[in-house]
């Protein structure tokens, strides 16, 4: 089997992002035309899926086997040093079942105890296929409400325990938390689109880019 290696695509969000003057970036209420398909798809069309907070990384099946294991487009050999979380995460998804897949390469999320501090709390590393996030981690609520901007953000901003989205992750865990955001999944042409929750102004925490912020201070 040839198979050509790719590296997971950049995603955008669906609303168009304003660069604040300290460098943070928020997005507005006017859409990206080329993501409208967010806002219009029907839940045949689009999956609304948990963003989970890792890093990603895909393997390669051939012949109903693990044939490789890739960070990016960096191939990596099954015993190494520097990188060897990586390998345990495929490992523990291949105990749980998840990699019963067909012939290719799947891209998934990396998390765990070494990744981003460890928000889901997991033990040990995990390699979670996005395929299977669409099936379990999907949020069906996206396609019952009007989907405007401020719906969105009240969503969003709203605590849990009020009616504010929860992670489907950790719910099944019996953990109530936020998720990092909604990777949003055209079921028809494989488009893509994504909202964390620190893109809207509302946010009170840390925003994704502070670290890259704090590594050009350095």
């Amino acid at each position: 089997m040839n198979q050509t290696i790719k590296d997971y695509p950049k995603i955008e969000s669906p609303f168009v992002r304003e660069v604040l003057p300290n460098g943070d970036y928020i997005v507005t209420s006017e859409i990206n035309p080329e993501l409208k398909w967010v806002f219009e798809g029907n839940e045949e069309e689009v999956a609304a899926v948990e963003k989970i907070d890792g890093t990603n990384c895909s393997i390669v099946i051939e012949n109903g086997m693990i044939a490789s294991i890739w960070n990016r487009t960096e191939r990596l050999p099954f015993f190494n040093k520097g990188k060897s979380h990586i390998i345990e995460g495929v490992y523990e998804a291949y105990l749980r079942g998840w990699l019963d897949l067909p012939d290719g390469q799947h891209f998934g999320e990396l998390v765990g105890p070494k990744l981003n501090g460890n928000p889901l709390k997991l033990e040990k590393h995990l390699f979670v296929p996005f395929s299977w996030l669409i099936e379990h981690c999907s949020y069906s609520s996206w396609h019952k409400y009007p989907k405007t901007f401020d719906n969105i953000c009240k969503w969003f901003a709203t605590p849990i325990k009020d009616g504010g989205i929860f992670s489907l992750f950790m719910r099944r865990s019996k953990i109530e938390q936020k998720p990092e955001g909604i990777v949003f999944h055209n079921l028809k042409t494989g488009q893509l689109a994504k909202l964390r929750l620190d893109m809207f102004k509302e946010w009170k925490g840390k925003r994704h880019n502070d670290k890259y912020k704090k590594q050009k201070q350095r």
